[in-house]
């Protein structure tokens, strides 16, 4: 099989195009590449499909998968080795992603004894439409093995390297074919999204990102996620509250407004913890620069290890004066995670 770095837009219909012309011959003995696309949006960046497309391939030894990054979303394509514990996305310096530790150089090799993975990969915020970066791992030896996303909690894979000799279950055609069915269903469920953001059509209330983990594989995690804030503009009297709530179950957003932070995570010291476990400031300027942090689900519990703490996903602002207050997320802006509270 002719390695290929083919670019998927986010269109499902260029997406079948680009991928389903990349089948293979699934028993051949000499060694083959594979591809996997690592996430996908919708054409105005909003939905994302938070999975690797697909997430379960049947490959032999001496095989290669090419993961290409087709989004304005940041992922990683990490494989760590058995019983590693997961390292966080970033270090100490926001935008420096941790890695497992480090990054590998492409065409990196793994069997289950080292830790392979990329640094942070997206498509640029504006200019020309660009290629999608692209990274290969080669599989030397038989196993069975986890891939993830560091960026992202709930997206998951694995790839089965069957000796060399072993027939496949599937070629690249049935991969491409997969791969877009899946990402159909995925972005399909933003429209349902949309629909969590309806607090009673009450103009105080505003859904910081919504999300579900909808399609969950024999292997893994796929999720789907609307990087939006419904209502994307709202209306309050003087001296009324507005609160954000994520609803999103494993993603992180941020209310921020006027001057972006260079590392979101924790709030600006104008933001207060309330007695009900949410935060809260007020904002009487609209140059006044306030940030309440990551909103955080909580994370999924496991057996064996301590109750994770609540996550604190609800932020409240109290607008004493009229004026626009425009505010974004700092950590999703780049695909138009953005919104207005006009007090009057």
């Amino acid at each position: 099989m002719t390695r290929v770095s083919n670019r998927m837009s986010a269109g499902a219909a260029v997406f079948a195009a680009a991928t389903l012309g990349l089948a293979g011959t699934a028993t051949t003995l000499q060694a083959a590449e594979w591809q996997v696309s690592v996430g996908a949006e919708s054409p105005d960046r909003g939905a994302q499909a938070l999975a690797f497309l697909p997430n379960e391939v049947w490959i032999q030894s001496g095989d290669s998968i090419i993961f290409s990054f087709p989004t304005h979303e940041r992922h990683t394509l990490t494989f760590l080795t058995p019983g590693q514990i997961r390292p966080p996305a970033f270090g100490p310096t926001f935008g420096v992603p941790v890695g497992c530790p480090g990054t590998t150089p492409d065409a990196s090799s793994f069997d289950g004894s080292s830790c392979v993975s990329t640094g942070v990969l997206l498509l640029p915020e504006s200019g020309p439409p660009a290629q999608p970066s692209t990274y290969t791992v080669n599989f030397p030896s038989p196993g069975n093995f986890k891939f993830v996303c560091l960026v992202h909690a709930d997206m998951t894979g694995a790839v089965h390297v069957a000796a060399g000799s072993t027939p496949l279950p599937h070629n690249q055609m049935f991969y491409a074919q997969e791969a877009f069915s899946q990402q159909t269903r995925l972005l399909e469920q933003s429209s349902a999204l949309a629909q969590r953001g309806n607090f009673g059509l009450r103009q105080d209330i505003v859904a910081a990102g919504a999300g579900a983990i909808v399609n969950m594989t024999g292997v893994g995690s796929q999720t789907v996620s609307l990087m939006r804030f419904l209502w994307g503009t709202v209306l309050v009297r003087v001296g009324e509250t507005v609160e954000w709530s994520n609803l999103d179950p494993s993603i992180n957003h941020t209310v921020t407004f006027w001057t972006e932070p260079t590392d979101p995570r924790p709030p600006s010291a104008n933001v207060q913890l309330t007695s009900d476990g949410a935060r809260q400031a007020t904002i009487s300027s609209t140059s006044d620069t306030v940030n309440s942090g990551f909103l955080s689900p909580t994370p999924q519990d496991r057996p064996n290890l301590a109750q994770a703490p609540l996550g604190v996903t609800r932020f409240r602002v109290t607008f004493p004066n009229p004026g626009a207050f425009t505010y974004i997320c700092a950590v999703h802006d780049q695909l138009g995670m953005k919104g207005t509270v006009i007090v009057f």
